[in-house]
């Protein structure tokens, strides 16, 4: 009987070591590409120009970096050394006010921040003057409920994550509701949400989507077809400290490529992936050293390929480059 219960266990051992192999294999890749490496960091606790309390959102220029001081409730601007040049926004909700800034999207000479507490897009242009406001609180088409990111697509039109509204939705370039992706309700199925946080749209309207809290990002095409998915084992809300898995996403960006780089919060990185969503590299671990992150919550990629990070709990903004 004892020998009969060895082989059992020694085969259950077999079976499981076989069964981890091929997950391994299935759904933790290697790494593609050499890296990035740590150039330097900006920033610092507090309310004083070039400090931040919770850096949530990041846009840069060829020449500038756009940072959300969240609960100071203003953008500041500084150029890609980290040195400030200006702030716009004021607390409140009034015209050219911020209550809590998002994720942020330039385009042209315009930069659209996302208003969680305010519920609505702010607009302003890049030296901080106030254009116009879109939105509002509700559930209807055209209203939001916590947005937490935008994307403005080639004809100008806007793709908005509404955070609590569970849904992605798309606007013409005057605000005006087109229609939505996602029922307004949790889901976990393809084109379903989970606290969306944020989204991308390359020129010819491939949109992806940083589903916060299904730990994946979706992708869909210009007619919002669902097109892919990825993060984890089949991309259904399994998260995990795997290389190509999430621990919620907070923000996505694209290169001028067409790679895909994702703020990946709890785990304290950012991954790297291809546009079909393959997995290319990833850089950062936890902490409050040159290089850690305590949570990082946003990326934004310059043209020459500099990558910037908010680090949200070590109230930074730390730039990165690739290994040459």
């Amino acid at each position: 009987m004892g020998k009969i219960l060895l082989k059992l266990l020694a085969g259950l051992g077999a079976f499981l070591a076989g069964l981890a192999l091929i997950t391994w294999a299935l759904w933790i890749p290697s790494d593609k590409e050499d890296g990035y490496q740590f150039v330097m960091s900006w920033g610092s606790p507090g309310e004083k120009t070039g400090q931040f309390h919770d850096p949530t959102g990041l846009a840069v220029t060829a020449k500038e970096v756009f940072v959300s001081d969240a609960r100071n409730a203003r953008i500041q601007v500084f150029d890609t050394d980290g040195h400030f040049k200006r702030q716009f926004g004021t607390r409140g909700d009034g015209p050219g006010q911020l209550g809590r800034p998002m994720n942020l999207s330039i385009a042209g000479s315009k930069i659209y921040v996302a208003d969680f507490w305010n519920d609505r897009i702010e607009v302003f242009t890049l030296d901080g003057t106030p254009l116009r406001s879109i939105g509002r609180a509700g559930e209807g088409p055209g209203e939001f409920n916590s947005p937490g990111g935008v994307a403005i697509g080639a004809r100008g039109d806007l793709y908005v994550a509404d955070f609590y509204g569970q849904r992605i939705q798309h606007l013409n370039a005057e605000g005006h509701f087109i229609d939505q992706l996602g029922s307004g309700d949790v889901g976990v199925a393809a084109g379903e949400f989970n606290y969306p946080t944020d989204l991308a749209v390359t020129s010819d309207g491939i949109l992806y989507v940083a589903d916060g809290y299904n730990d994946r990002i979706q992708v869909f095409d210009g007619n919002g077809k669902f097109l892919r998915k990825w993060g984890g084992p089949l991309g259904m809300n399994i998260f995990g400290p795997f290389r190509g898995w999430f621990a919620t996403v907070t923000s996505i960006a694209l290169d001028t490529q067409g790679n895909v780089f994702v703020a990946d919060f709890y785990n304290n990185r950012v991954q790297k992936f291809s546009a079909e969503g393959e997995f290319l590299t990833s850089f950062g671990n936890k902490g409050n050293d040159r290089g850690q992150f305590d949570k990082a919550i946003a990326v934004a990629v310059a043209e020459d390929g500099t990558v910037f990070v908010a680090d949200f709990a070590n109230n930074r903004i730390q730039k990165w480059q690739p290994v040459p």
